[in-house]
């Protein structure tokens, strides 16, 4: 058997990511893909599994997942090509038609030149050693050869897509006068979701506007990340442009969502999720509602307040995904905008349904989203600060603070990294999963106290020579 060295530094917690010609090549993919076929092979011990695949728009993914398609054929898979789109619409292929996995040619919201590879097993992510496991497989030329058996079959699931995203509206709600009220401005980034959104919203009885509508892999109205405050300025001078309601950004691969209200407001993460936790807790009283440790406390105390138990888990969507799993949760989701509903929907991340589970709340409760921003715990957040340092390093430095706060008998919670509880809120410390930074956020009760906090994180991170000045952003 053929061995082949992929790069170990695309093989990432969550995925697989590398700049296209420089850290990721063609071969890769097809390496990448039939090392995934042969794990799949032996996991289900189906000799002949059916695997989807599907790619964005940037503009190497034609030939990546080219490259893909052979690689799952080599080792004996029926491959189900659903072609250009999301990353959730191959997750709705291989969870509607049951199939044994799924392969997404995507980097996301990275940078044009990149590119890359999510993965899943039937309904679980595969992520972390299994990741790196690819890797060996491909060195040691542990793969299965099967050409003779593998085949192809390309598959318009477009339409049944679209129709279950629109089963994000309870009852009559979608021909609803409130929701014919609603104006929304919808930023799809030129990324993968355009084609989508645009189809979907000729289905909605309001009025729509979409802006950076047309795939486009060199995306050039703006980068493809709406957690991003820089990236939702077209979006928000576009709402109050229309004067409209609402409106709603999605990343590279649709499935991570951003949403500013009728006064450009920025509606953060925490806060869609402390909407979204009143509508589901409204028909799941007691169920647990889950986000990642990066999250307002004031989410998790109106998941309290509202009959629910709030659980604070690590950071990243692979994590949140099978700990939603696990506990059979309604919901859970990230700061990130990764938004994961299992109560009417199947537990992934979904941009678009996020999207319109947003509306539906709105609709629902004749509320404008203003209003219902308005309502929301006013709290003092700093940005989220992403420091860089060594690699080899950055772990080092959270033990040594942690060993330093724990001394000083503050409460901690370790979930993932340290977050602190002082000065009338909190603070996080944690090393990235993904890069050489360390990941830090604070949180209090007022503009001062939060000061204070920042202060004392730059103090701890004084000896090693860095501060949140070095902020080097999302």
């Amino acid at each position: 058997m053929t061995s082949y060295h992929i790069n170990p530094a695309i093989l990432r917690a969550y995925d697989i990511r590398g700049e296209f010609g420089k850290t990721l090549f063609q071969l890769d993919a097809y390496f990448i893909a039939k090392a995934f076929a042969t794990k799949v092979i032996r996991k289900t011990g189906n000799k002949n599994p059916t695997i989807a695949m599907a790619y964005d728009g940037r503009l190497s993914s034609p030939e990546l997942q080219a490259q893909v398609q052979k690689g799952l054929m080599s080792a004996g898979v029926n491959v189900v090509n659903v072609g250009l789109g999301p990353s959730p619409k191959l997750y709705f292929a291989v969870r509607s038609m049951e199939l044994d996995g799924g392969i997404m040619v995507t980097a996301s919201h990275n940078p044009p030149k990149d590119n890359g590879f999510k993965m899943m097993y039937e309904k679980a992510p595969l992520f972390g050693a299994e990741i790196k496991e690819l890797g060996n497989m491909a060195a040691s030329g542990d793969l299965i050869d099967d050409i003779k058996h593998g085949s192809v079959e390309k598959k318009d699931i477009e339409g049944k897509y679209i129709e279950k995203l629109l089963t994000a509206f309870e009852g009559g709600l979608l021909n609803s006068k409130n929701l014919k009220d609603l104006k929304i401005v919808w930023d799809t980034a030129n990324a993968a979701a355009s084609e989508v959104t645009k189809k979907l919203v000729k289905k909605l009885p309001n009025e729509n506007i979409i802006i950076n509508g047309d795939i486009d892999g060199n995306f050039p109205a703006h980068h493809p990340d709406p957690t991003l405050a820089e990236n939702l300025q077209q979006l928000i001078a576009e709402v109050k442009k229309h004067k409209a309601d609402l409106g709603i950004a999605f990343d590279g691969d649709g499935d991570r969502v951003g949403a500013v209200d009728g006064q450009g407001r920025i509606i953060w993460g925490d806060q869609l999720m402390t909407l979204y936790a009143e509508d589901v807790l409204e028909n799941n009283s007691g169920a647990e509602i889950i986000a990642d440790v990066k999250a307002s406390q004031s989410f998790f105390d109106a998941v309290e307040k509202l009959g629910g138990k709030p659980l604070m888990w690590k950071t990243g969507h692979s994590y949140i995904k099978n700990k939603l799993a696990e506990t059979g949760a309604p919901l859970a989701g990230e700061m990130s905008g990764h938004i994961f509903f299992a109560d009417r929907y199947y537990g992934y991340d979904d941009a678009v349904y996020a999207a319109l589970r947003l509306i539906n709340y709105f609709v629902k409760n004749n509320i404008k989203p203003v209003a219902a921003v308005d309502k929301l715990p006013k709290t003092y957040a700093s940005k989220e600060y992403r420091v860089p340092v060594a690699e080899a390093i950055k772990e080092g430095i959270v033990k040594e603070i942690r060993a330093q706060v724990m001394a000083s008998k503050a409460k901690v919670i370790e979930v993932d990294g340290i977050r602190v509880i002082e000065g009338g809120g909190w603070w996080l410390l944690r090393s990235s999963n993904t890069q050489s930074v360390l990941t830090i956020r604070a949180e209090s009760n007022s503009e001062s106290e939060l000061q204070k906090l920042i202060t004392k994180i730059n103090m701890l991170l004084k000896p090693y020579h860095v501060s949140l000045s070095d902020d080097a952003g999302h």
